[in-house]
């Protein structure tokens, strides 16, 4: 005889819903499930007095009876379920499921339980090295990423997002702007911002070094135009002033 829960562990559950463990009995012709029993530890359990019956199903009927109001189990044919509702972090742990055969042999499956955690302390470092930015958050369950550029989502002249999402290897040069790193996952989300040199700054200064030449080239133009015409007038008064003393 076995038995094999189904879930995938660990199992996140989110606190105020449902926590289902389903498990799968296995035994040949000839042999009899006489108890289904579910049990609940901690994962850092040090000894047995910290386990707690939560169900047990005896006897060939196998009505199961759960020790708490929110606890409830049944037992098909081949198959046993576990439904705690409302789940809170008191019922986080390692949960077994005991299944006995009419001659007093017993086995065992376990799953771990945790629960269902928010995204938080996002951050975000820039690897000199490998020209890359990095995302990391606290404990968040199942986080996904999401990277943005100046708000605007990574194209590939910015850069290449790794396939987990972690980080973001840059492709701009020089690196500019404002590279931003959303965490998410069913309790919200939350994110955290790189910023670099502003973008523009370099196209800024060479337009300011064409410029400056120019507009000095344009107020020498207009000095030397300004000397040329008060020297003329000047030239233009001096002949006048001869021409009157030669008549007089």
């Amino acid at each position: 005889m076995s038995v094999h829960i189904l879930n995938e562990e660990p199992l996140h559950v989110l606190p105020g819903s449902s926590l289902v463990l389903k498990a799968r009995l296995e035994h040949g012709p000839l042999e009899e499930v006489s108890a289904v029993t579910w049990d609940r530890e901690p994962e850092t359990a040090k000894s047995d007095a910290e386990r707690v019956t939560l169900a047990s199903c005896p006897g060939r009927g196998l009505e199961c009876t759960g020790t708490r109001p929110n606890v409830h189990v049944n037992v098909k044919q081949q198959e046993t379920t576990l439904q705690i509702k409302g789940y809170s972090e008191a019922e986080k742990g390692v949960y077994a499921v005991t299944v006995m055969d009419h001659k007093g042999a017993a086995t065992t499956a376990h799953c771990i339980v945790r629960t269902y955690v928010a995204v938080e302390h996002v951050s975000v470092s820039f690897n000199v090295s490998h020209s890359s930015l990095v995302c990391g958050e606290a404990w968040g369950t199942e986080p996904r990423f999401s990277w943005l550029h100046e708000s605007v989502a990574i194209t590939e002249t910015v850069g290449r997002v790794s396939r987990d999402g972690t980080t973001l290897i840059v492709a701009k040069t020089p690196i500019c702007g404002h590279f931003t790193c959303m965490i998410s996952n069913k309790l919200g989300h939350s994110s955290a911002t790189y910023t670099a040199a502003p973008c523009g700054t370099q196209g800024k200064g060479t337009t300011a070094a064409v410029l400056c030449p120019v507009l000095l080239l344009l107020l020498g133009g207009v000095l030397a135009f300004l000397l040329w015409r008060r020297r003329r007038h000047s030239n233009r008064g001096e002949r006048l002033h001869e021409h009157l003393d030669e008549t007089i």
